[in-house]
This record gives C-alpha cells, structure tokens and sequence, in this order.
C-alpha cells in the first residue's frame, strides 16, 4: 500500500514542477513581450500618427463654353487621354467666321484712311508753302503798284485789285495753316499703327477673332476626360459645364487626423501610405504638405450647434494634405476618391505647423488661352502691314508716273532738235 502512493506523490510532485516552469516561462514571454514593446514604442510608435480615414484628392478641371454655340463634334469621350491644347468640343464657327471676315475688311479701310490723314497733312504743309510764296508775291506787287501810283503810273483800280489779291493772299494763307493745323491734330504724337482709329478696329478684329477661336474648346491641361455631359446639337452658353479633364499625375491624399493625434505633426515631414487598391505589395512615400485651418464641421454646410443641454463631446478630425512622389503615381496610377492608409513619422518636430512664406508663384496655370491673343495680334499685324504697303505702292505710284512723263517728253524734245 505505502508503494503505490510513492509513485503517485512523484507524480503530482512531477507536475507541479512542470507547472512552475509553464507559468515561469510564460511570465518570461510576457515580462519581455512587455519590454519589447515598451522600447518598440520608446523608438518608434510614439512616433508614429496613422489613420485610415485619408482619400486621394486631386484637381477636377471644369471644361466649359465662352461663347455661345451649338456643339458640332465632340474631341473626347470618358475615360479618354487628351493633351493640353486639344480640341475638346466644337461649335459651329459660321456666323463668327462672317463677323471676323468684317472686322478685318473695317481695319484695312481705318488702315488706309488714317495713312491718308498722313498724307493730307504732308499736303496741307505744301499748301501753307505755296500760301506764303503767294504771299509775297502779293505783297511785292502791291509794293510795286503803289510806287507806281506815286508816280502817276497807276490807275486807281489796277492799285485796288493789288490790295484784294494781298489780302486774299493772307485769307488763303490763314485758311492753309488752319488745315494744317486741324491735320496735325489728328495725326500729332502717334503712327498709323498706333493711331487710336487704327487701335480701336485692331480691338475689334481681336474680339472678333478670339469670338472664333473660343468655337473650339481646348483642353487646358493633360489629363483623362470625366464627367461628360454635352451632346452634339446642344446649345450651349458661356459657364456652362461640359466635361471634366483630371490629371492623374498631380494628385495629393488629405488624411483626415484627429485633434489628439496632430500634436506632433509638422510641414516636410515624411509620409508613408499603402492604398486599398493595391494592398501592401505597393507602398507610397509622401510628404506632409500643410495642416488644415479648420475641421470638417467648421466648413461644413451646417456646422454644428453645440450649445445644448444634452451635449456630447465628439473628437474632432482635421484634414491633413500629404504630397504624393510624382515617378510613384506613374508607376502605380491612383485615381480620385481612392481610400489610403497612413503613417506619419514624427521624429522631425522641429518643422512648422503652418506656411512662413507667401506662394511666389502660381499654383496651377494653363498657358492655353494665352495662345488665342498672341494668334490675333499677329493676324492684326499682318492686315496693317499689307494695307499700309498698298497704300505706300499706290501713294508712290503718281510719282513713278510724272517720271515717265517726264522721260517721254526729253524724248520728244530731242526728236524735235533732230528734225
């Protein structure tokens, strides 16, 4: 009897050893679990913000008419790539095509009579010339007949009408200067390119023109067509919207944080990010951009009223914006509205909250429609120099005649003395 309990004492005593060691050894694990995560979180999570609440954002470039038009053909559809520059959308051009066609016709007729102002006053200038030659000319007459008239030469009537020639003399002079002067007022400090007749149908061929240009609708940037709403034979007006152009290669992520977790959260620090649409196999560097100025609720429509009884507090979240590596979005293209994980390593605190310095340059330009006004002065320029050179061939031409006239007649002279 004494022997079968020995070994059943043994036994319980073999196991209560065993035990001690699981429990001591599960102490252990847990004892370093504990200390591993303590300097895990000493090294590097407290370091760390992450949030799932964080979407791709990015520009949704409204297409829309400046002019009104009906659409004739339509340049791209969704989900297609077009290129800064491309016809989007046209309407139909005739009735601009038909204004432009006047404008240009009503500057080359300014053109010519402006030059023809120039060329009045050139005239009027000999014109005051020969005034003062006759002038003189009666004033040294009417000197000689009252000379003559002492002397008892002179009728009385010869010496009146030499008085009424030099008094007409000095009317016709007066009346020559006066023209000159009302031309020189016309003409005085400009050219006949920058005359103000010549400006204001310059202005008018530029609307007329830009009128034409603006029937075809270019894209302002590259990027891929969303959001198409025209259809041949629309009627469109100027604001109208169309379509819309997203350029995939400049989007951002605006990950929203709570209010407890952007203590830490500084401008240039790094950013790493993992989309749902890929998974973990594709992992985004970014950079913190910029804090926001307010929360969700603070922008919203209707923010919220907090001031009553049954009031519960709920954690604010503001929005982060975060800079994506342009080469990464054109190896894994995201699109809008895509939902993003992300982390934040805070270890730089030494950066800002908010920009020092104002943007010394624009955001986003499109050099698109600056095109459309250097195309119509260009065609302005074109129209004044073709005119201005009709006129100066037509203005030079009676001279080119008198000199064959002139030819002419030496050879008839010299016909004559040989005969």
């Amino acid at each position: 009897m004494a022997d079968s309990i020995q070994p059943e004492t043994e036994a319980a005593s073999g196991n209560g050893d065993r035990r001690r060691r699981a429990l001591s050894l599960l102490a252990l694990i847990v004892a370093l679990a504990l200390v591993g995560y303590t300097i895990y979180w000493a090294l590097v999570a407290r370091y760390r913000e992450y949030t799932d609440d964080a979407y791709v954002s990015g520009n949704l470039v409204q297409v829309t008419p400046q002019v009104t038009g009906t659409v004739v053909s339509i340049g791209a559809d969704e989900t297609d790539l077009v290129h800064e520059g491309a016809t989007l959308v046209a309407l139909g051009a005739a009735d601009a095509k038909v204004t432009l066609a006047r404008m240009e016709a009503e500057l080359g007729r300014t053109v010519r009579e402006v030059h023809k102002l120039f060329i009045s006053t050139k005239q009027f200038e000999a014109g005051v010339e020969l005034g003062e030659v006759g002038l003189r000319r009666a004033q040294a007459d009417l000197k000689r007949r009252e000379g003559m008239d002492e002397a008892g030469a002179l009728s009385a009537e010869d010496l009146q009408h030499a008085r009424e020639m030099e008094t007409g003399s000095v009317a016709g002079l007066a009346l020559a200067q006066a023209q000159l002067a009302s031309s020189r007022a016309m003409v005085a400090n400009t050219t006949v390119e920058r005359h103000p007749q010549v400006l204001a149908a310059a202005a008018q061929v530029r609307e007329a023109y830009l009128a034409l240009k603006r029937t075809e609708i270019p894209a302002p940037v590259t990027g891929y067509v969303a959001k198409r709403a025209v259809q041949v034979g629309q009627r469109v007006n100027p604001g109208e919207p169309l379509l819309a152009i997203v350029p995939l290669n400049e989007l951002w992520v605006d990950a929203n944080f709570k209010e407890n977790q952007i203590r830490h959260l500084r401008i240039g620090q790094p950013v790493t990010l993992i989309a749902d649409l890929y998974g973990d196999s594709v992992e985004y560097k970014g950079t913190v951009q910029g804090l926001g100025l307010g929360t969700g609720a603070a922008f919203s429509l209707l923010p919220a009223q907090n001031a009553t009884g049954n009031w519960i507090k709920v954690v604010q979240r503001l929005p982060v914006r975060i800079a994506l590596d342009p080469e990464q979005l054109r190896q894994h293209p995201l699109r809008v509205g895509l939902s993003m994980q992300v982390t934040v390593d805070t270890h730089q605190r030494d950066g800002v909250v908010l920009a020092q310095a104002a943007r010394n340059r624009p955001a986003f330009t499109t050099p698109v429609f600056d095109r459309e006004l250097h195309e119509a002065d260009a065609l302005i320029e074109s129209i004044i120099r073709n005119n201005l050179a009709t006129d100066k061939a037509a203005a030079a031409s009676p001279s080119r005649q008198a000199t064959a006239s002139h030819k002419r007649r030496g050879a008839a002279n010299k016909l004559r003395a040989s005969l």
